[in-house]
């Protein structure tokens, strides 16, 4: 983002400061759209092998019950809780998210 809008990749401490005196809008509405609700690196850990990758979620992403490597097979996962169906949602880095809903 920066680059995109032209500042140098070092400024001095005057130049931040009257950067943050008088920030551009830009600069502003990004802050405002940081709501502090998602983290920005969340570590995923393999149910079944313990393989772990860090990620940066991403808005499209539901609330995981567990995430396994794409690798492993659905018959390997945990069963379904009971009056629960299971999705799963590809692309979620190396891993298969993988979502128990209830079933109401």
């Amino acid at each position: 983002m920066a680059r995109h809008h032209g500042i140098p990749p070092f400024w001095s401490a005057d130049q931040l400061a009257a950067f943050l005196a008088d920030p551009p809008a830009w600069y502003v509405q990004s802050r405002a759209n940081r709501t502090g609700k998602r983290p920005v690196w969340v570590e995923l850990r393999c149910a079944i092998c313990g393989t772990s990758e860090t990620l940066r979620p991403k808005k499209w992403w539901p609330e995981f019950s567990m995430v396994s490597c794409s690798w492993h097979g659905a018959d390997e996962l945990p069963p379904v809780p009971e009056g629960a169906r299971r999705r799963e949602v590809d692309g979620i880095g190396a891993f298969v998210g993988i979502v128990d809903e209830p079933t109401s």
